[in-house]
């Protein structure tokens, strides 16, 4: 697999992303033409300049756009343009689909996120210094990037949170701007200090990181291919740069962190335990499970033990305080290793059941019908469930063996 590895160090935004894409290779006429492909002739010119970062060395990619008196046509679009006019150029655009689509995706979370600021419908959006033609090549640019280094997986650092005032199109606003936090709180962003007082992570590489970025955290185990410097636009007291890591993987990183939450308990309605079992997977838990135990003084008891994300201790700890007679829980981080999963669907005499697979490698381990569709359609049919598992099974074995 070819990973990519977000290092928002000093922040990110659109133009910093497209320097480190063209720094780790991308040919810069290649997004040149295929920008071109969005209709926006006329509207803008892309420069890539290497410039010196705090003494560290970085491509600095500056969208000019062109006023509007220079060109004929797009007089309306001067101050931007609303949600449904980017989303209609993007679809009406020759790009690629995987452009295309990674483009709405990052453009609608970035919409969500003002009409959740400003509280209007998202159709109302107008996209002011973060729709304007700049922010359309920082996005759509970054996307043809990752499409022409065949980038298969991405992740991102934990994003710094800055600090200072910003002009805006809505006046002069607190760092980190609303649109930025609101993107933060819906993703779960892990952020910290660096110390830096300025607009380190603008709305638009905010909505870059949490579209494309499939999770935040240190840099995944890979062979590093090469490392590329965008320059952000300002000197800091930090090399102001995003460096994107490219490397490849034997397989996908399937290796994750994970919260072993244990107490015993011997003093409790077996119901009351059944009950907070339901209530914990409901919350976030991956997995809760009891066993019988035998504590202090002989005293039969029940250990609870609850799999959960490192984000969902403190609600599933809560859940435990709350509905439990325990006095204490015992926490350790661990890791574990998962099977790469998909589900497929077959068509069996008693209707379409689904298919867990299991692979490891993109190799196959195993393959078993869905449970619970098999028991609805023993149920309906008043047939055992074993013949419905043993019917998907075969469909799944006939289905997998066709060319």
């Amino acid at each position: 697999m070819k990973l990519a590895y977000l290092d928002c160090s000093a922040g990110i935004a659109g133009d910093m992303c497209l320097g480190a894409l063209i720094d780790c290779g991308v040919p810069l006429e290649h997004l040149k033409g295929s920008l071109q492909r969005l209709g926006l002739q006329g509207e803008f010119d892309l420069q890539i300049s290497q410039v010196q970062r705090a003494g560290q060395s970085a491509l600095h990619a500056v969208v000019d756009v062109i006023p509007p008196t220079s060109h004929s046509g797009h007089h309306s679009h001067s101050h931007g343009r609303h949600w449904p006019q980017i989303r209609d150029l993007i679809q009406r655009s020759e790009l690629s689909h995987w452009v295309k689509d990674r483009s709405l995706e990052v453009f609608q979370t970035l919409a969500q996120a003002e009409a959740a600021v400003h509280q209007m419908p998202i159709d109302k959006v107008h996209f002011h210094e973060v729709g304007a033609v700049d922010a359309l090549v920082d996005i759509v640019g970054t996307c043809i990037g990752l499409e022409w280094l065949q980038v298969d997986q991405v992740s991102c650092s934990p994003h710094p949170i800055g600090g200072g005032w910003v002009e805006a199109a809505h006046g002069r606003m607190v760092v980190p701007v609303p649109a930025v936090i609101q993107l933060w709180e819906e993703a779960k962003v892990p952020v910290f200090s660096n110390g830096v007082e300025a607009e380190l992570v603008t709305p638009t590489g905010a909505a870059l990181s949490v579209t494309l970025a499939q999770s935040f955290g240190p840099p995944p185990a890979m062979r590093v291919i090469k490392v590329g410097c965008g320059a952000g636009t300002r000197d800091l007291p930090i090399p102001n740069l995003l460096r994107l890591w490219l490397g490849e993987s034997s397989g996908p990183d399937l290796t994750e962190t994970i919260v072993v939450l244990e107490t015993q308990i011997d003093d409790l309605n077996p119901q009351v335990i059944a009950y907070t079992f339901e209530a914990l997977m409901a919350s976030g838990a991956l997995d809760v499970f009891t066993q019988p135990i035998t504590m202090k003084q002989n005293r039969p008891a029940t250990l609870v033990t609850v799999i959960c994300p490192p984000d969902r201790v403190q609600v599933c700890e809560g859940i435990l305080f709350s509905e439990t007679t325990t006095l204490g829980i015992r926490k350790s981080l661990q890791q574990r290793t998962l099977l790469e999963r998909r589900f497929d669907q077959v068509e069996t005499p008693y209707g379409e059941i689904t298919i867990k697979i299991a692979s490891r490698y993109h190799q196959i381990i195993n393959a078993q019908p869905e449970f619970r569709d098999c028991a609805a359609k023993a149920r309906q049919f008043n047939v055992p469930v074993q013949t419905i598992w043993l019917e998907a099974q075969s469909a799944w074995r006939r289905q997998s063996a066709q060319p």
